[in-house]
């Protein structure tokens, strides 16, 4: 069993002590954003889009040393909680397939590519022919936190196939994509902060682990986000935040953005956390957001066209709808 770090030692999130108060944390944080989320980093990321689009290649992640994870690469956060965090994120990343499949019945009306990057290719009876890369990359996560917890406690430990809400059409498929493709860039960046949060809590083989989730994450949410500002460019910050909380049927709570993050502090057990760790995670929140924003910022529509070409016009879209539902 290794002892207790030592203070000021070097990690992936910069400089390290056992006991680091609110403003050391948040220097970690700020550190990892730096290293994970700049510009360069995050416009790599969305251009090898249309290199996947042609030949799907899984990230490799480095090797792990799963028996060297243990509990004094726990930094700031009590072990229980700690813990808890970890169930929660596995319930969470569970039910890949599900995830995938729905995203892709909204893809594939208006965009083969997308939809067989994140949810690969089905038969005429929806029979799964091939797997997407997004699933092949995110089912990874499962069995990496089953891992963790292992290590970590000694037990095993099952996740809840949770039912997740499944492929809603209404007569509007380019709306019904619009909305998805919120909810999931909003899913994404709620991982990516999570995990980014993580390893600046933790130190060694366990912080190791946490920095490969973190990277799927942020490659994931970058090449969603793109695409969506390459398929609907007339979208104003607004207009994102009335379609992430506006419900598409009666039942609001079902539908709406805050329910499912109520349901993600609930499932990260938020409460027991402790007032230092519920600062950084908003910090950490925040500070994404606004390097993300920045980000958003670049993406002219002379850049994204250089990628993916023009978007579709409305009439064109209607077309491949309407194409789609005569087949």
């Amino acid at each position: 069993m290794l002892n207790a770090v030592s203070p000021i030692v070097k990690d992936l999130a910069g400089d390290n002590y056992p006991h680091p108060g609110y403003f050391q944390t948040q220097r970690r944080i700020s550190s990892l954003i730096d290293s994970y989320l700049t510009v360069e980093i995050l416009n790599e990321r969305l251009q090898d889009l249309q290199l996947q689009f042609q030949n799907p290649q899984p990230r490799p992640w480095k090797h792990i040393d799963w028996q060297a994870i243990n509990r004094h690469q726990i930094i700031a956060v009590e072990p229980e909680v700690f813990l808890a965090i970890l169930v929660g994120a596995l319930d969470t990343e569970a039910p890949i397939r599900g995830y995938t499949q729905t995203s892709r019945q909204y893809l594939e009306k208006l965009h083969l590519p997308m939809a067989r990057f994140v949810g690969g290719t089905v038969d005429k009876d929806d029979n799964l022919q091939e797997i997407g890369l997004w699933e092949k990359e995110e089912r990874q996560h499962t069995p990496a936190l089953v891992k963790i917890y292992t290590q970590l406690t000694g037990e095993k430990v099952t996740p809840k196939m949770r039912t997740i809400r499944g492929y809603l059409p209404t007569d509007d498929a380019c709306d019904d994509l619009y909305r998805h493709g919120l909810h999931r860039v909003a899913t994404e960046y709620g991982a990516a902060c999570l995990y980014l949060w993580l390893m600046a809590h933790t130190t060694g083989e366990l912080q190791n682990v946490l920095e490969e989730l973190l990277q799927d994450e942020i490659n994931h949410m970058t090449k969603f986000w793109g695409f969506g500002v390459w398929a609907f460019p007339d979208t104003s910050a607004i207009k994102v935040g009335k379609t992430l909380i506006k419900t598409r049927s009666q039942n609001y709570q079902r539908n709406s953005l805050i329910r499912t993050l109520r349901r993600m502090m609930e499932t990260l057990q938020w409460q027991a956390w402790s007032l230092n760790n519920q600062a950084t995670l908003i910090f950490t929140f925040t500070s994404v957001m606004n390097h993300l924003w920045k980000w958003h910022n670049s993406l002219t529509p002379e850049y994204l066209q250089g990628m993916f070409g023009k978007p579709f016009t409305e009439a064109e879209k209607s077309r491949l709808i309407h194409s789609e539902l005569t087949q």
